[in-house]
């Protein structure tokens, strides 16, 4: 498992795309659309770490709920009179054998359960923290038009020095990666 499959865990790509954004940071921007930038990054990031906590305490809750659901089962079914033999047409007795033993919930299916919940939970909590933070990120961005507008041109200027790198260093047979940096 990728540590990219959570969303907590994400890092940005590599360290020569993150020194060409940084470049375009310093050059195309003005410091209220760098404050603009960085406030939306910690918005997005706010809403990932609270949708995770938030996704891995639901996960722990709706575990410990199905836990108490299969024991409140399995004492009212060991409760309740179970037959012991089948009698069949032609007169012959049959015994059953007892299969409460093998029902009982488990040590390892409550540790199997609050760990499957608990990863579910972080899963889709984190990313819907994702979702939220990056609705409340462009909010933040498109705020004033005038910076959005500086903003969106840094960047179409920053993918096209991207592509332009990539393209150089594919037209050199370097690798995809070791363009990227990764």
């Amino acid at each position: 498992m990728s540590t990219d499959s959570l969303a907590l865990l994400r890092k940005n790509a590599g360290q020569d795309i993150a020194a060409l954004a940084e470049d375009h940071l310093k050059h195309d921007l003005q410091d209220t659309d760098r404050d603009a930038l960085k406030s939306a990054a910690s918005k997005i990031s706010t809403h990932v770490t609270i949708g995770s906590l938030v996704g891995l305490g639901l996960g722990a809750f709706l575990a410990f709920r199905l836990r108490r659901m299969r024991m409140q089962m399995f004492d009212a079914l060991k409760a309740k009179e179970k037959p012991t033999h089948v009698k069949f047409a032609d007169g012959r007795e049959e015994a059953l054998p007892d299969m409460t033993p093998y029902m009982r919930p488990s040590t390892l299916g409550d540790v199997a359960a609050y760990t499957f919940f608990g990863f579910g939970g972080l899963f889709v909590g984190g990313e819907t923290g994702l979702l939220t933070g990056s609705a409340s990120a462009g909010r933040t961005i498109t705020r004033n038009p005038e910076s959005r507008e500086r903003i969106e041109t840094a960047f179409r200027r920053f993918r096209a020095d991207v592509l332009r790198k990539e393209a150089d260093s594919l037209d050199t047979r370097r690798g995809v990666k070791e363009v990227l940096g990764l």
